[in-house]
C-alpha cells in the first residue's frame, strides 16, 4: 500500500446513484474500477500504482454502487449491467466523453460490458482477474469462490482485522508476507460500515452474476489482460480463453502474484498498464 494519503472525493450523481469519486493528476482521462472482495475501493486496490498511472493522465477512482462511501442501493437484476449503467452515468456527469479504464476483478467485468454497449466511450483497457464469462471445459475457474469467502468473513463471530488478513494471504496475495497492514487495516474498515453490514446480511441485494459471453465480441477497445499467475479464482488459461473471445486482446502475466497484482508488483504492473495505455506495447 502506497504510504500516501487517498486524494479527497467527493459524491457525483451517476444516473440517480450517488457515488465517491476521486482525481488524481491531468490528461487522458483514466477509470480506476476496483473489484468486490470485502472492503475493496478504488484506493485500496489501485494506491500503489495510482502515482505512477497519474504521470500524464486523469485518474478517475471510483467506489462502485455498495462500496466504499458510495451509495449502497439494491441490484435486483445483473450486476455487471447495473455497474455499468452507473460508470457511463459518472462519464456524462464528468463530461467525460471517451475514457480509458484499468480495472480489478468486479470492475473488469463492469470495463467490458461498457465497452461492448458503449464502444464510443471507451478507449483502452486494462483487465486483471475479471471473470465475465464460464470458462470453457478444461480450463481452471471457480466462480464461487467470492461468495464463499464473503459468507465466510461476514459469519461466525463477524469480520475482525484478523479474518480479513487471511482472507487477502489466502485468496489475493501469492506471498502474504508482504501483505501491509495499512492494506488490512484499510480494507477492514471499509468492510465494517453500516451499509457493508446491512449488504452482507441480505447478500441477494447484490445482484446477480451476469454471463458476457455475447458481449465480448463486441469489444472494439484494445485490451490488456493482465493476469497474476497464481491466481486462485481463474489462471492465465482462463485469461487467454477470454482473451480469444475479444478482438483485440493481449495478456501478459506477471509471476509470483495472485488476485491483485497491482499491490504485489506495483512497478511491473504500473509499467505494463501504462505502456498499454499509451499503445507503446509491440
Amino acid at each position: 500500500m502506497s504510504a500516501e494519503r487517498p486524494p479527497a472525493g467527493r459524491d457525483v450523481d451517476a444516473a440517480g446513484t450517488r457515488l465517491r469519486v476521486a482525481g488524481l493528476g491531468s490528461g487522458r482521462p483514466a477509470v480506476l474500477l476496483h473489484g468486490g472482495g470485502p472492503g475493496c475501493t478504488a484506493w485500496t486496490d489501485f494506491a500503489p500504482v495510482a502515482a505512477r498511472l497519474a504521470a500524464g493522465r486523469r485518474l478517475i477512482l471510483v467506489d462502485l454502487p455498495q462500496y466504499g462511501a458510495s451509495e449502497a442501493p439494491e441490484i435486483a437484476g445483473p450486476a455487471a449491467s447495473f455497474h455499468a449503467a452507473r460508470v457511463l452515468g459518472l462519464l456524462d456527469a464528468l463530461g467525460v466523453e471517451r475514457a480509458d479504464f484499468v480495472c480489478q476483478s468486479l470492475g473488469g467485468a463492469v470495463a467490458l460490458a461498457l465497452a461492448a454497449r458503449h464502444p464510443e466511450r471507451a478507449g483502452r483497457l486494462v483487465v486483471t482477474g475479471a471473470q465475465p464469462v464460464p470458462a470453457p471445459c478444461g480450463v481452471r475457474s471457480d466462480t464461487a469462490v467470492g461468495a464463499r469467502a464473503r459468507a465466510a468473513y461476514y459469519g461466525g463471530e463477524g469480520p475482525t482485522p484478523e479474518k480479513m488478513r487471511a482472507l487477502i494471504a489466502e485468496l489475493e496475495w501469492h506471498d502474504p508476507a508482504g501483505l501491509p497492514e495499512e492494506t488490512v487495516r484499510l480494507r477492514y474498515e471499509a468492510s465494517v460500515t453500516p451499509a457493508a453490514l446491512e449488504l452482507a446480511a441480505c447478500p441477494g441485494r447484490r445482484g446477480v452474476p451476469e454471463d458476457l459471453t455475447g458481449d465480448l465480441p463486441a469489444v472494439r477497445s484494445p485490451v490488456l489482460l493482465l493476469w497474476g499467475e497464481h491466481d486462485p479464482f481463474a489462471g492465465p488459461a482462463y485469461a487467454h480463453s477470454l482473451a480469444a473471445r475479444i478482438p483485440r486482446a493481449d495478456v501478459a502475466v506477471l509471476g509470483r502474484t495472485a488476485h491483485h497484482p497491482a499491490e504485489e508488483r506495483p512497478a511491473a504492473y504500473a509499467a505494463l498498464a501504462a505502456a498499454h495505455l499509451d499503445g507503446h506495447l509491440p
